[in-house]
């Protein structure tokens, strides 16, 4: 229960701010996932893995279902602001995408060496890294030769929103990392001012601290 309020808390502190800041990326957010589409989820894991979905990412998804994102007029002709990419490590995957990702293909064992479910992305083309959780906590995966998922570096989702959230109203703007936040267009996105990825939207990007 303490768990799922503080993951509550944190969910509701950086969307609140979201609102009020990035009300583009704010709008990205899906309504939160069916139960019964989180236990289809969940049964596919077990049968699949011999494990279900992670305690927390369940409850995030009961909070919100993953993201969709907006259209934006004036990145019509580059599409290279992503309304829904609002944390450092990406898209947040409903449980759909996060189920494509780690569900061994068939007639493959899995690839895997933990018992970890993908929840963020930054590759969304074709997703070969990004950030997973598990009993352990938070951490980073990547394809083919980071699977491991034996070293995470936050203990919870929860604690992942936090440090966001902080670094959005106290920073330092690097607290997680060498991208930083800022805001274009209605929206948050973080980037590396030394070696950005942002093209013709950077001079519209504006760092938040």
């Amino acid at each position: 229960m303490r768990d799922q309020q503080n993951l509550e808390a944190a969910w509701s502190c950086l969307t609140t701010w979201l609102r009020v800041n990035a009300p583009v990326s704010y709008s990205s957010l899906l309504p939160p996932a069916p139960e019964q589409v989180i236990e289809a989820a969940d049964a596919q894991l077990r049968q699949h893995l011999g494990f279900g979905v992670p305690v927390e990412l369940a409850h995030l998804w009961r909070l919100c279902g993953g993201v969709e994102h907006q259209y934006i007029e004036a990145n019509e002709e580059e599409g290279e602001v992503g309304s829904g990419a609002f944390l450092p490590g990406g898209i947040l995957l409903g449980p759909a995408d996060a189920l494509r990702l780690r569900l061994p293909e068939i007639d493959r064992n899995d690839l895997w060496g933990s018992a970890v479910v993908p929840w963020l992305t930054g590759d969304e083309a074709g997703p070969e890294s990004g950030h997973y959780v598990g009993a352990g906590g938070v951490g980073y995966w990547s394809l083919p030769d980071n699977l491991a998922c034996h070293k995470p570096g936050c203990p919870s989702i929860a604690a992942y929103l936090e440090a966001v959230h902080r670094t959005l109203t106290e920073g330092p703007a690097d607290a997680m990392g060498p991208d930083v936040p800022g805001l274009v267009w209605g929206c948050l996105i973080w980037d590396d001012p030394e070696t950005p990825v942002l093209d013709d939207a950077l001079e519209h990007w504006s760092p938040v601290h």
